[in-house]
């Protein structure tokens, strides 16, 4: 038998759970699923974990501790784009195949974002006369699949889009997008900035001073990807100089007190990471990451595969 455990702090959908458990029982007897959910100790996880040979998780970290507890896990995929809380060097270095599920979460993250835009632009709807996203001009920082259902949505609302991406200049300029020639550029010229970078490499810290000096004063930053990405300090400082820009996100920064005191009516923070908490999302995520996990051990298919050796 195959242990395939899900394990997840924030628990599936049932109407999700029971559309990945079809899956695998259609895939065969030697396939069975294990549940840990709503779990509080580490030790719970690295206990069910130790002879698993498939991990789903949603945002559950999965760090070099719950990898040296394992004796037959192969893969483990991240249900979500995001996969930072996820080890890759401690998986790589054990022979075990990390993956996500690019592209499942995007359509609800994207609507986030311009709802967020929304907030920001009438004013956190405080009764202040605000200001609509028709004939602005909404900024793409990055353009993977959220930016691309952003650029759809943004569009069909009467927005002007343009973007800055290093990797995918030809493919924005295909759908008609105008790329600036650097992010300082974008930043300038945008009403709202919508942030669609991942948390690693060259992009964290990566929205600093230097580039948020450019933003015009009444801008709208939308941070719907993660606080890494912000230098929080040097945003605290460009907001103090601008008194009108905003900043909106699902993603509490660390100098959360900071704005509390400083920035009232000019910021906005989702309790908790909601980018893709919808129904729609949840369903789409966890039948991707079973489907993919079937895929790996019946066809060897490592399509998803987020770590290289």
């Amino acid at each position: 038998m195959r242990k395939i455990l899900i394990a997840t702090e924030k628990p599936f959908a049932p109407a999700a759970l029971k559309k990945i458990r079809k899956i695998f029982d259609k895939a065969g007897k030697e396939y069975q699923l294990v549940m840990l959910e709503n779990y509080s100790q580490k030790n719970e996880l690295l206990d069910a974990v130790s002879d698993a040979e498939a991990l789903i998780v949603r945002s559950d970290k999965v760090d070099a501790e719950v990898f040296e507890a394992i004796s037959k896990l192969k893969i483990v995929v991240r249900a979500g784009a995001g996969y930072d809380n996820v080890d890759l060097d401690a998986a790589t270095a054990r022979g075990i195949v990390v993956m996500n599920t690019p592209g499942q979460n995007s359509n609800a993250v994207a609507e986030l974002a311009i709802g967020l835009a929304i907030l920001g632009l009438r004013e956190l709807f405080s009764g202040k006369p605000g200001g609509e996203l028709r004939g602005r001009t909404l900024g793409l920082h990055g353009f993977g699949y959220v930016a691309r259902n952003v650029f759809r949505i943004a569009r069909a609302f009467g927005m002007k889009v343009i973007v800055y991406t290093r990797y995918s200049r030809g493919a924005a300029a295909a759908i008609g997008l105008k790329v600036t020639n650097s992010l300082e550029q974008l930043y300038e010229k945008s009403d709202v900035i919508s942030i669609h970078v991942p948390a690693r490499g060259e992009h964290l810290k990566s929205v600093s001073y230097e580039i948020l000096k450019h933003l015009k004063d009444g801008a709208v930053i939308v941070n719907t990807a993660r606080k890494e990405v912000i230098n929080e300090p040097d945003l605290v400082k460009v907001m103090e100089e601008k008194p009108n820009i905003k900043y909106m996100s699902d993603i509490i920064p660390d100098n959360e007190n900071v704005f509390a005191e400083k920035f009232k009516g000019r910021y906005f923070f989702t309790p908790k990471k909601a980018g893709a908490q919808t129904a729609e999302a949840n369903i789409k995520a966890g039948v991707a990451a079973a489907e993919q996990i079937v895929a790996f051990f019946e066809k060897n298919d490592v399509t998803c595969q987020v770590n290289r050796w």
